[in-house]
């Protein structure tokens, strides 16, 4: 499997590469938590990331595209290439912040 697609939901942080956030690490961690929660209930992904997520790809439901391995940061790239298609993972911390994301692809 050369590529995957996945759309992920960021929160970051004070701190966190290349944040422009002012929570705290615990206020991204609580945030992403609950979010995590709505998702496990049925809630919509792409909703969720357009309300919160903090990367520019929340405009487009969190969408990243096609990528290949080595073009992510080692614990996303794992966790991406890891999913089922359709399956969401649990909380990804990487130097970015918090992540949920969900193969689509």
């Amino acid at each position: 499997m050369s590529n995957v697609r996945a759309s992920h939901i960021l929160l970051m942080y004070r701190g966190s590469m290349r944040s422009t956030a002012s929570r705290s690490k615990e206020d991204a961690q609580r945030e992403i938590a609950e979010i995590e929660g709505k998702l496990t209930s049925g809630g919509d992904f792409a909703a969720l990331a357009r309300t919160h997520s903090d990367c520019p790809s929340g405009a487009s439901g969190g969408d990243l595209g096609s990528f290949g391995r080595g073009q992510m940061v080692k614990a996303f790239e794992d966790a991406a290439f890891g999913l089922e298609v359709g399956a969401t993972s649990g909380v990804i911390e990487t130097p970015f912040g918090y992540h949920l994301i969900r193969r689509t692809a």
